[in-house]
């Protein structure tokens, strides 16, 4: 693939071939995304404050970001080495865990936002 300049429309649709890719061929990014969504519609139906909203969507993108680059990575090592190969192992396996370490992040920060709205509710629907 030759280097070329691209305009700002040609990239935007680059970016978004590649994140309708990983969609339609990663399973966890079908997971995330089914995530978010559950998550979003709580949020809204807590009304959650702003703060609250936004370290949901920072969350959230910090793991959709993990796993675009997850993906990326695994299609790069598959191309360049088709084969078996320790250090392939090591750059799949890595990625990937960066992609966990991003996803457990966000059910720790979904907990702490959500804990005390959902108690609340709870205690509201006891009373």
């Amino acid at each position: 693939m030759k280097p070329h300049r691209q305009s700002l429309y040609r990239a935007f649709g680059c970016a978004m071939r590649g994140i309708l890719t990983a969609v339609q061929t990663e399973r966890n990014m079908k997971i995330h995304i089914a995530a978010a969504l559950i998550v979003f519609i709580a949020a809204a139906l807590l009304q959650l404050d702003r703060v609250s909203w936004l370290f949901l969507v920072l969350a959230i993108a910090l793991v959709f970001i993990a796993e675009l680059v997850n993906t990326a990575v695994e299609a790069v090592i598959d191309l360049i080495s088709p084969e078996e190969h320790v250090l392939a192992r090591v750059a799949k396996d890595t990625a990937a865990g960066a992609a966990l370490v991003a996803a457990v992040f966000a059910v720790v920060i979904g907990i702490l936002v959500f804990y005390e709205p959902v108690w609340e509710w709870m205690q509201s629907m006891t009373s």
